[in-house]
């Protein structure tokens, strides 16, 4: 049975942070493009993968049971994929539940939140400064939030963690989100020594000339933000 993970993906924060983990742990893994300015996260093939027609997903060979699994949701991946490896997720309960906690974090706050900023920031046809205020704001709250628990940390717990690896791909789109990093010096801190990683400049790099060619048009603003997400699901 192969042992190579398709890993499905389109240059994103979401995408990243299962990008920097593959990369980070060395497991074998094949990039299948999911052009999401395209459409093709509507495609039956993919949506038996990720229902909820989203990138990151992966298809596993080689799942708990020795069969094949299929795993969306890029918190999940990452779960999945530190459970697999044994690596990234400290087998000590209490550290366990502090990256976990993190995770969260990310996964309820920072990664929505920010992207809402992002949206009514730069993609909104109508600029609404109530909800470009409340975004900026809310970000600018969690930043707060990120600053505090990096003072004298280099990461978000003791060692480095998938909730460092699902932080760092938003907290790189500050400008979006309406931020300067100088203002959180101990996020400035983490996020300088997090680029230079090997693993993280080349999970940053993975399909990036793809996806800068396609940029953003009318059919592709439908696509990701029009009403193409309520009728695909009609």
């Amino acid at each position: 049975m192969s042992e190579i993970i398709d890993f499905y993906y389109w240059s994103t924060p979401n995408g990243w942070k299962v990008a920097i983990f593959l990369e980070e742990s060395g497991l074998p893994y094949r990039v299948i493009p999911v052009d999401i300015n395209a459409g093709d996260q509507f495609e039956p093939d993919f949506l038996r993968i990720s229902p909820n027609n989203k990138i990151p997903a992966i298809v596993d060979p080689n799942g708990p049971d020795g069969e094949s699994i299929s795993v969306f949701e890029s918190g999940a991946i990452l779960i999945y994929l530190a459970e697999k490896t044994e690596r990234f997720l400290p087998s000590d309960a209490r550290k366990r539940i502090q990256v976990l906690e993190w995770l969260m974090f990310q996964m309820g706050g920072v990664g929505p939140l920010f992207g809402q900023a992002h949206h009514f920031r730069i993609y909104a046809p109508e600029k609404i400064p109530y909800a470009i205020d409340r975004y900026t704001n809310e970000a600018a709250r969690q930043y707060k939030v990120m600053d505090e628990r990096l003072r004298g940390r280099a990461f978000f717990v003791d060692e480095y963690s998938i909730a460092d690896m699902a932080i760092f791909p938003w907290v790189s789109r500050y400008e979006r989100q309406g931020q300067a990093l100088e203002d959180y010096p101990n996020v400035l801190r983490w996020y300088q020594s997090m680029r230079e990683r090997e693993a993280v400049k080349t999970a940053l790099a993975l399909l990036e000339e793809d996806t800068v060619k396609v940029g953003m048009d009318d059919k592709a603003f439908q696509t990701l933000f029009g009403r193409a997400q309520v009728e695909r699901h009609r």
